[in-house]
């Protein structure tokens, strides 16, 4: 019997995110990656324009990071966290709490993404219950928000237009107040925040926490907002006695011009989650760190222990990688960098805004966003070859064509970015 091809056999057996097993979808195999370009199975390159899901913020296969995971490995790749504790670890969230605001001086490791959003609702939850109000359970986010594929952060993901509707009878019943408008400051007016603050008013008594991705909404819809909200968020919690959560899983480590999103807003939150770019895209960790008064909140009860432990909390492997990430950012000029990227990305998406297919544009950082007047549905049949024959990488969904390269990324392979998204729409027009 002839062996079956890596795409044959990945065709015939492997399911992959948000797909068919029945139906698979045209794939490209990749074999090696290096800076911002993807090396393919039939020889050909591609400048990656998604970091690998926003994570590889420093580009592939870079020296330090590959130095670090070499030296881990020979010495300790995983040891449980129960009851142990280990150097890089301990390292890692030396540096997290050096660069978080001064309130946020707790750690808490975590498997990925999605983990660490429900470590946070734990954290909020369980808070409460430990003030023996245990009615404080539910939990207050925007429309079109996207917090991970995990039952807890369903749960806080848009119940419309998100991903999860099916699983709609089994997930907790949360409050969405409507999506943001406002995208500057200088257009803020109070009417904006009226719906979140009435949603507030009438439910604080249940409310455990308001959790919320900080000036820009990613897989949800990637929209994008003023730091006013933030502002107005965390008024809202103080006075009505409610944690606030920030998910900055996508917009952490730099993405939209600061190290954290909410640094733009002047406040911090009681919690904040962090993922993605945490390990400069080289393997899978989260974090979610929190202040005093929740930390000292959950001890309330007497035993003061966080009900959640991953059995790989803390991988070693991964914390150092991670660790090595944080330095090698903090060595850079990553401000410039990711500045440059935005100025370049308003240059030359900008005039995409007056096709005919288009909605909207935006940008933020290291962030560019094409929003199409209609979803991209039937044209995922060819569009993914598409745009790969333009020498890119690009993963359009719904109506979105956007990208949010490496912040390594020079000018001209940026411009071959902007130009595929051009020649995209060229093409939709066309068909």
């Amino acid at each position: 019997m002839t062996e079956l091809s890596n795409l044959e056999f990945d065709a015939a057996h492997i399911w992959h995110p948000y797909t068919s097993v029945t139906n698979p979808p045209l794939l490209h195999e990749v074999v090696s990656a290096k800076g911002v370009r993807l090396t393919l199975a039939d020889g050909r390159e591609v400048v990656d324009g998604m970091s690998s899901w926003w994570s590889t913020i420093h580009g592939y296969n870079h020296p330090k990071l590959n130095e670090a995971a070499h030296q881990q490995i020979d010495s300790m790749s995983h040891v449980m966290f129960g009851g142990l504790t280990h150097a890089p670890a301990v390292n890692l969230a030396r540096k997290l709490v050096e660069i978080t605001d001064d309130s946020l001086q707790y750690v808490f490791l975590a498997d990925s993404g999605s983990v660490s959003v429900e470590v946070a609702i734990k954290m909020a939850i369980q808070y409460w219950f430990a003030q023996g109000k245990a009615e404080k359970h539910r939990l207050l986010t925007f429309r079109n928000g996207y917090h991970g594929d995990t039952f807890g952060a369903m749960s806080v993901c848009d119940p419309v237009n998100g991903m999860h509707k099916m699983f709609e009878k089994v997930l907790p019943k949360h409050l969405f107040a409507a999506a943001p408008e406002c995208r500057d400051d200088a257009d803020w007016q109070d009417s904006y925040i009226e719906n979140f603050k009435q949603l507030v008013e009438k439910h604080h008594h249940e409310l455990a926490a308001v959790i919320v991705e900080p000036l820009v909404q990613g897989a949800g819809g990637m929209r994008m907002y003023c730091a006013e909200y933030l502002r107005q968020i965390r008024a809202l919690c103080d006075e009505f006695d409610i944690l606030l959560i920030f998910d900055e899983i996508a917009t952490g480590f730099g993405r939209t011009g600061s190290m954290f999103a909410y640094e733009q807003a002047g406040i911090v939150p009681d919690i904040i989650c962090m993922g993605k770019a945490l390990t400069g895209g080289y393997m899978t960790l989260a974090a979610v760190m929190c202040n005093q008064q929740v930390a000292d909140g959950i001890a309330a009860d007497g035993s003061g222990v966080l009900m959640h432990g991953p059995t790989f909390m803390a991988n070693p492997l991964a914390c150092c990688v991670a660790a090595a990430s944080i330095d090698l950012l903090l060595e850079s000029d990553w401000q410039t960098q990711v500045s440059t990227i935005e100025n370049r990305l308003n240059t030359e998406l900008t005039k995409y805004r007056d096709h005919e297919l288009v909605k909207d544009v935006r940008v933020k950082g290291a962030i560019g966003v094409v929003e199409l007047n209609e979803p991209l549905d039937e044209a995922m049949n060819w569009l993914p070859g598409f745009i790969i024959d333009q020498g890119v990488w690009i993963r359009p969904f719904r109506t979105m064509i956007y990208i949010m390269p490496p912040y390594i990324i020079d000018e001209s392979d940026l411009h071959l970015l902007c130009d595929a998204i051009g020649n995209i729409l060229n093409k939709l027009s066309s068909n």
